[in-house]
Parts: C-alpha cells; sequence; structure tokens
C-alpha cells in the first residue's frame, strides 16, 4: 500500500512538472476576469544591479561601533514594452530558489527554474504619446524578485516598466537578520526610484533613457514589501516599534520624524499593497497611518495568519484614513494572496510548497484576479484610464456580503465572482 502511495506521488509530481514546463504563469484563464488578459504589447526582460553606497549596516552594529557602513548591492529585474528582433520570441527562464534561508537542513537553498513570457535582452519600444509609467515591486521576506513574475509580464505588457528588487539579505538566497528589512525596505524603494530616474535621463547609456516615466510610479509591496511601500509614502513607524531594533536606528523611519517627513516622494502616486505586514504587530499608531495620502489597493486574505487580517490588514485599511482605498479580500485565503504558484519544485517540501499555495485557492484564479485589479486600479491612477467602473462594484451588507450577486460585478463573467469581497472608502 505504501508503494502504491508513494507510486501516485510521484506520477502527480511527475504531470505537474509536464505541465509546469509548458505553461506559462500569469496565462489567462477560462473563468478569468476581464483585465486580466495580457496586453497588445511585446514584453523584455533584463537583469541590472544597483549599488547603494555607504548605508548603515544595522546587522553589525554594536555599542561600541554603532554606524557601521557598508554597500547594498541590489539586484533587479526590469520588464518592459519591446520591439522583437527578427526571430525573437517571447520566452525566458528564470532562475530562483527554494528554501528558508542560508544554512537550514531541512529547507536547504535549491535552485529551481521556470518559464518566463518575455524576450531577453529585447529593445525596448517607444511608447506612443510619451513614456512608460514605472512600477517598483517589493518582495516579502524572504522572497525575491520574481516572486510576482505573472503580475510584472502583466503589466509590462500593458505600457509600464517594472522593477522589481532583491532586496539583500532578505531573499531566500541570502535570509539573514529581520532588522535590516525593516530599515530597508523603504530606503531601498526609494532608491530604486532614484536610479531609475536618472537612468530614464537622455544621455544616460542606460536602455531605459527616455523610456520610462519616473515622475509618475507606483509601488507593490508583498508582506514585508507591502510594509516598506506604505512606509515609503507616508505611514510613519511607531515609537514603539523603533524599539524593535536596538540603538534607535528605526527612527529614521518613524512618524514625526523630520528627515522622515522631508522623504516624502511626490512621484508616488499609487500603492498595491499585498498582506501588508506590521498592523498586527503595532508597528503604526493612528497617526501614523493618517499620514498616508497615496490611494492604496489592499490585497489579503481574510484568514491570514502571518500579517493578520482583522487586528492586520483590515486595520490598516480602516486606518489610511487621508487615502482614497480598496480592499480586495479572498474569503478563506491566508497570506499567500501575491506569489506566483508553486513550482513542480516545490512538491517534494511540505514547507517550500505552502510558501507559495493556497490552501484552498487555486493560485492560478488568485493570479488572474490580482491580474484584473491591479490593472484596473493602476490603469486609473497612472493612466488616467476610464476603469473606474471596474471598481465601483456593489457594496457589502452588514453581515460581509456582496449586494447584488456579486457575479455581477463588471469584468467578470456570471457566478465567477464567488469568495470574493470589496470595500472602498474615500480620503476623508
Amino acid at each position: 500500500m505504501k508503494a502504491v502511495s508513494r507510486m501516485l506521488v510521484l506520477a502527480v509530481a511527475l504531470a505537474a512538472a509536464q505541465v509546469g514546463a509548458q505553461e506559462y504563469y500569469g496565462d489567462f484563464r477560462p473563468d478569468a476576469p476581464e483585465l486580466a488578459a495580457r496586453g497588445p504589447l511585446q514584453v523584455g526582460v533584463r537583469t541590472l544591479v544597483a549599488e547603494h553606497k555607504d548605508q548603515l549596516d544595522i546587522l553589525h552594529a554594536t555599542a561600541g561601533q554603532p554606524n557601521p557602513r557598508y554597500s547594498r548591492k541590489l539586484t533587479l529585474e526590469v520588464w518592459y514594452p519591446a520591439r522583437l528582433a527578427a526571430g525573437q520570441k517571447e520566452h525566458t527562464v528564470y532562475t530562483d530558489v527554494l528554501g528558508a534561508g542560508a544554512n537550514d537542513p531541512k529547507r536547504p537553498n535549491t535552485p529551481f527554474q521556470f518559464n518566463g513570457r518575455a524576450a531577453r535582452d529585447a529593445a525596448p519600444a517607444a511608447g506612443q504619446g510619451g513614456r512608460y509609467p514605472l512600477v517598483i515591486i517589493s518582495h516579502g521576506y524572504p522572497g525575491s524578485r520574481l516572486q510576482m513574475s505573472y503580475l510584472t509580464e502583466n503589466l509590462a505588457s500593458k505600457g509600464y516598466v517594472v522593477v522589481a528588487i532583491d532586496h539583500l539579505e532578505s531573499t531566500r538566497a541570502d535570509k539573514a537578520g529581520f532588522p535590516s528589512t525593516l530599515l530597508n525596505r523603504r530606503l531601498d524603494d526609494l532608491f530604486v526610484l532614484d536610479t531609475v530616474a536618472a537612468w530614464a535621463k537622455p544621455g544616460s547609456g542606460n536602455f531605459l533613457a527616455g523610456v520610462v516615466d519616473a515622475d509618475n510610479t507606483a509601488l507593490i509591496g508583498y508582506s514585508m514589501g507591502g510594509y516598506g511601500a506604505l512606509n515609503a509614502v507616508g505611514a510613519g513607524i511607531s515609537a514603539s516599534a523603533v524599539a524593535y531594533v536596538p540603538g534607535g536606528s528605526l527612527a529614521i523611519n518613524q512618524q514625526g520624524n523630520q528627515q522622515y517627513e522631508a522623504q516624502r516622494d511626490a512621484r508616488i502616486k499609487a500603492v498595491v499593497a499585498f498582506a501588508p505586514w506590521g498592523a498586527a504587530n503595532q508597528v503604526w499608531d493612528a497617526a501614523g497611518l493618517a499620514g498616508v495620502r497615496t490611494p492604496t489597493l489592499f490585497i489579503s486574505g481574510d484568514q491570514d495568519d502571518v500579517a493578520g487580517y482583522k487586528d492586520g490588514v483590515l486595520k490598516l485599511f480602516e486606518g489610511t484614513v487621508h487615502a482614497d482605498r480598496y480592499l480586495l479580500t479572498y474569503v478563506g485565503g491566508r497570506h499567500n494572496s501575491a506569489p506566483n504558484p508553486p513550482s513542480p519544485a516545490a512538491w517534494s517540501n511540505f514547507d517550500d510548497f505552502m510558501a507559495y499555495s493556497e490552501p484552498v485557492w487555486d493560485s492560478r484564479r488568485i493570479n488572474n484576479i490580482n491580474q484584473h485589479f491591479v490593472t484596473a486600479f493602476l490603469g486609473i491612477q497612472l493612466k488616467q484610464q476610464p476603469f473606474q467602473s471596474y471598481l465601483d462594484l456593489p457594496p457589502l451588507q452588514a453581515d460581509g456580503t456582496a449586494k447584488p450577486d456579486p457575479g455581477l460585478w463588471k469584468g467578470f463573467a456570471k457566478r465567477t465572482a464567488l469568495g470574493l469581497e470589496w470595500r472602498h472608502l474615500p480620503a476623508q
């Protein structure tokens, strides 16, 4: 009997590997909502490195040496509208890493590969009527710049330049102490924005020169990436949260700190926060959340046991009172509302599989729904596209159910919006 079970597991894994070899993450399912469809533009992808010099090395700070410095080398994956050469195809193979960081014998760092629908190093395509808006992607802890390729490729096909960051000391390959992630997420986001803005200038010598409009930027963050995105747009952390790191170094991200307030960046026009971490851990108080004035789309599962829902994401949604904001909730969903589906390579390790999978939701279904709502939201905020009707959905009743039938949501085929809740609160 055990031999039969092992054979069944092997057969399932083999079938999954065959499917994974033939499909691309983010492809349009028959039940996908309308705006999930890939856009009309061809997509290119390149890997770049940006070095943020003379930064505080918080993981090596001591009482005797409170201000050690180092350079943060950030690997960036850049997706963009492309002009393909003869014979060039929209296909690449990404290499990422499974595991929970270095030196974990139960989940060793294991490279794996998956397909991407983008042409490696293709020439950029000129934008019609101007440059393309910029979208910066920030992964979870630990995670990687490739964690949401289903969304990055989709957005590039719709006329965005998308830059995803490998945050140093916060990826699955190089996971290190949590204080680095707490301190550096906002700083990395703003540094990458400045770097891309410099690359975008005519004559910079970078392939993005004249291609991207960094004055028209959105931040998309997942989990700790959501924490960093909110921190970047005015959600200064509380005084009690500063104590999470000895020595007071987190005060640079604190609400009311003059240096922090001076670094608000008007180029950031929108935020998408997937399962943002922090509220359930008292990272923000009411005054800190009130500092957000940037339109924000929150996306979460109502069973999120990492970021929290009622005491976490819902609290953030309700507390960012000066921002126009939306909340998409996956009923029965947990924390993995943002990433690609689990690779077949993850099937042999339960923890690796569960780092991507959702117990009661199909990940490809979540991916399509995310593509739909992010397309509508960013289209409104960055491109002034006429997508507001996709966000003006039936209100919730007191018991949390939608009225009328959620199958009547614009862009969804009848009976396909089940399991979703939608909320909107305007800025006060």
